[in-house]
Order: C-alpha cells, then sequence, then structure tokens
C-alpha cells in the first residue's frame, strides 16, 4: 500500500497515462459508434436504453428518479428532461408515490419493454462488432477484471 500524501504529489507513469489515455479513446469511440448504430436504426440514445432496462429489471417496473439516477449515470436534471421524452412518447408513465403523495414513481409501459428489446437487438449486434469482433472471450475476461480493479474503492 502507498501513502496517501505521496501519492498526490506523485505523477503517473508513462505507462499510467497511456493506459489512461487509450481508455479514454476507446470509451469515446465505442461509444460513439454504438450511438451511430442506434440512430442509424432510428432509435433513440442509450440513455433512454439504460432508463428502460433499468425499469424493466425492478420490481413492478417502477422506481422513483433518484434511484433511476443511482443505477445510471446520468444527472438529475438530465434524467429528469429525459424521462419527460420518455413520457411523452409513451415508454414510461408518472404515478404519484402514495405514501407520501409528493413523489412520483416512474413505470416502464409495455411500449417501453418493447422499445427496450428493440434497442437491445440493435445494442446487443453494436457490442458485438465494437468489442466482441476485436476480443477473444479470455482477453475480454482480462479486460473485464482490468476494469473491475478500477472500479473498486481503495
Amino acid at each position: 500500500m502507498s501513502d496517501c500524501s505521496n501519492s498526490r504529489t506523485q505523477q503517473p507513469s508513462p505507462a499510467i497515462t497511456r493506459a489512461w489515455v487509450r481508455l479514454m479513446r476507446a470509451q469515446q469511440l465505442v461509444l460513439d459508434a454504438i450511438e451511430k448504430d442506434l440512430k442509424a436504426a432510428d432509435l433513440p440514445s442509450l440513455g433512454w436504453y439504460d432508463v428502460l432496462l433499468e425499469l424493466s429489471r425492478a420490481e413492478d417496473g417502477r422506481l422513483r428518479p433518484y434511484e433511476i439516477e443511482e443505477r445510471t449515470l446520468l444527472a438529475q436534471h438530465n434524467l429528469s428532461r429525459l424521462l419527460d421524452r420518455m413520457d411523452k412518447a409513451g415508454l414510461v408513465q408518472r404515478e404519484v408515490f402514495s405514501e407520501d403523495g409528493r413523489g412520483r414513481w416512474v413505470i416502464i409501459t409495455d411500449a417501453g419493454r418493447a422499445m427496450q428489446a428493440s434497442m437491445w437487438n440493435v445494442y446487443a449486434a453494436a457490442i458485438q462488432r465494437h468489442l466482441g469482433d476485436k476480443l477473444d472471450d479470455a482477453q475480454a475476461d482480462q479486460l473485464a477484471e482490468l476494469l473491475a480493479a478500477l472500479s473498486r474503492n481503495s
């Protein structure tokens, strides 16, 4: 283990800097490619998919907005506008939270479930094309382990 005060003053090694730059570039390139694939299929962006996926996984297909925010990488102000658009499109609906009357549930609709399935067909193919066709399963497992190491709390 390194001393925290020491690690704050040290510069990253060239290898660490190179890894950081490549991680950021790879993430942006793959996300851009997947977004382009969704757009070409006349489907909404990944943010929509993330919300629909979390709602479809939730008990009774419902979550409160703060729960969606915790489970996705969407900032609250972006999520609020996104939910407005998704509600208008009929993919989700909002319902008053009966316990306190102030909050609201966000509930996935049948149309939302159908949209999530349609999006997954394109998204899955895009993941395969932009990641799976470039890595074998052993490399993918290795990459997943390396990324998990970055996600662990120190």
